[in-house]
């Protein structure tokens, strides 16, 4: 396992377009979102210790903003050959197994994690209404092994910015996991 933080690219910059399978079934682009006020990109996959850690919280704040004007995508890149813990298969039973409330869509050519400049598992992207850039980092200070707790404080921060017309606090951190396992 190789410790890998987000790349910090700028904010302001537009969300790359995608058209991915979901597990459910249906393909999603970024125009499936378009009447969303925020956009919540996750990179994330099945195995890594660190998505594993936060996946309840994830969940959790997923959950609270069902109701809300913000859509959730997480987006497996992984190459699930040579990690099979992260095939499409295993896509549907974790989703199940936890219940994720969010679109979980897998990038097998891994083209969607390039355009994003995604650099691990897990990374977060919140988009605002016109799809700028707003926040990319992490969702909290919570690490396997630190006993912070999971609260998703920074990503909510950012999310509830958005919801609320305010400007996003420009000092992010970035995300750290497991690098994506590119082919």
């Amino acid at each position: 396992m190789v410790l890998t933080p987000s790349v910090m690219i700028p904010l302001g910059s537009p969300a790359p377009e995608f058209d991915l399978p979901t597990i459910r079934g249906e393909n999603v682009t970024l125009d499936t979102f378009k009447d969303k006020k925020a956009l919540v990109v996750i990179f994330m996959c099945n195995h890594c210790p660190y998505v594993l850690h936060v996946l309840p919280g994830l969940v959790d704040l997923a959950n609270d903003y069902k109701e809300a004007n913000v859509a959730f995508i997480g987006i497996n890149s992984n190459d699930a050959e040579s990690h099979p813990e992260d095939s499409f298969k295993k896509m549907k039973e974790y989703a199940d197994e936890y219940g994720y409330p969010f679109v979980y869509a897998h990038d097998e050519s891994q083209d969607v994690a390039k355009a994003y400049h995604a650099a691990c598992t897990p990374d977060f992207y919140v988009f605002n209404e016109k799809r700028e850039l707003v926040y990319r980092g992490q969702m909290d200070d919570s690490r396997p092994g630190n006993r912070i707790e999971v609260t998703g404080r920074d990503l909510r921060a950012a999310i509830e910015a958005v919801l609320k017309d305010k400007e996003v606090d420009q000092q992010q951190k970035p995300s750290t996991g497991c690098s994506i396992k590119w082919k």
